[in-house]
């Protein structure tokens, strides 16, 4: 079993960045594959981002390949989403996840703990 906590949204204006980190406890964090999902208002939860247990395979939702960065630092029990270049449509309530797994994945129905979420809201 692993807890799961968000911190790092908050508001920010179209273009910029924010960083939001997922803490993990336990001493078994390495064995997690994890992911990013969010939920807007009145929209289904959906797959923002993945990473494998190891850190070597990522996987992105298309509307932010190459904006969005996720990385995992196993030593730290951490899980880190860079966002840049910010747009309103980005506005969320942004989860992370845990399944253990060696694969990557990118339905919800695969993870089996969650966070509680960190609001991250993009003004024009």
């Amino acid at each position: 079993q692993v807890q799961l906590v968000e911190s790092g949204g908050g508001l920010v204006q179209a273009g910029g960045s924010l960083r939001l980190s997922c803490a993990a406890s336990g001493r078994t964090f390495s064995i997690y594959a994890m992911g990013w999902f969010r939920q807007a208002p009145g929209k289904e939860r959906e797959f923002v981002a993945a990473i494998s247990r190891s850190g070597g395979r990522t996987d992105y939702a298309d509307s932010v390949k190459g904006l969005f960065t996720i990385s995992r630092d196993n030593a730290k029990n951490t899980v880190y989403l860079q966002m840049n270049s910010l747009k309103p449509e980005d506005t969320a309530v942004y989860y992370c996840a845990a399944v253990v797994s060696g694969m990557i994945l990118t339905k919800d129905n695969n993870y089996d703990y969650w966070g509680q979420g960190t609001q991250v809201t993009v003004s024009s």
